[in-house]
């Protein structure tokens, strides 16, 4: 059911920082996602212990990407170099990872059943952006919380007439007690590039581990377990043949900003993408679909 504001009955408008946000307080689910950046900090079920990491130095002020959750990078994701050129072209900075997670977003509809509760984000990419980026596309990011777990889905559409090339990533930031501790499952025997082994190529051996910093591209979207001492979750990809495994370590983690030193130690992301030679290509009137399902396993 389709509600307008004020006659929801688990949805509100809430302010954090200087960043408007909307909070969901249903009987078996809790979650919170700001306007700036379509970004979902929050999700729990009923009982239980927050299922994303953020950052207990995050700042939420505008313009600033929040630390945690699931940012959304696009309309490219890295650094601008490390694109094909079909997408680099097309970018006109060197910051990383896009504008989408620092832009406003538009509130289009909340639905709210006994059972779930879906709200869905638009952006209009346009001239608003030409300082930055050469390029038209509409965005529409859907959110549907349940019982059972959170999905997010992201849809691109191409309204112009030149073909629009971009990649992109959910940078989904996991909670976990112990990062030497923690695997994943489902990227066994895969191929993928190793960023802090100057963008080598290698063949993942076993579940993926963490031992330090890890910054990877795996060349695979397939379904995959996570698994903390808490207990695993399970991710699920769409439209995507990329993904992104990513911790920090202690080195870098005392560079990054809005970072505790010691935070490398109880996360990690896990990010469904479009990336290196999975990015995508919009004809007119094109669109392209990536999300993620975080569920229990």
């Amino acid at each position: 059911m389709t509600l307008k504001p004020g006659h929801w009955s688990f949805t509100r408008w809430t302010t954090v920082g200087q960043l408007e946000a909307i909070e969901v307080h249903h009987p078996q689910f809790r979650a919170r996602l700001f306007l700036q950046g379509a970004h979902l900090t929050q999700f729990a079920p009923r009982d239980e212990p927050d299922w994303l990491w953020v950052s207990d130095t995050a700042r939420y002020e505008p313009g600033r990407a929040i630390r945690g959750g699931i940012p959304v990078c696009w309309p490219w994701f890295g650094v601008p170099d490390r694109n094909p050129p079909e997408v680099r072209r097309r970018i006109l900075t060197d910051a990383s990872h896009g504008f989408a997670r620092a832009a406003v977003w538009k509130l289009e509809d909340v639905r709210e059943t006994a059972q779930e509760v879906e709200i869905s984000l638009s952006l209009d990419a346009n001239t608003d952006f030409a300082d930055v980026w050469q390029g038209r596309a509409l965005l529409l990011m859907t959110f549907n919380f349940s019982a059972d777990g959170c999905q997010v889905v992201l849809s691109t559409t191409n309204p112009g007439a030149e073909p629009l090339a971009f990649s992109q990533a959910l940078h989904t930031y996991l909670p976990t007690a112990d990062i030497g501790q923690t695997r994943i499952e489902g990227l066994e025997n895969c191929e993928y590039v190793d960023s802090l082994r100057d963008w080598s190529y290698h063949s993942q051996q076993g579940p993926v581990q963490f031992e330090g910093e890890t910054d990877r591209i795996y060349e695979s979207g397939a379904p995959l377990i996570v698994s903390t001492p808490a207990g695993n979750r399970k991710l699920t990809a769409i439209g995507s043949d990329s993904t992104v495994v990513w911790n920090p370590g202690p080195d870098k983690a005392a560079r990054l900003s809005d970072f505790p030193d010691d935070a490398w130690q109880s996360m990690l992301c896990v990010e469904s993408a479009n990336a290196l030679s999975d990015y995508r290509v919009l004809n007119e009137g094109q669109s392209h679909t990536l999300g993620v399902m975080i569920g229990r396993v």
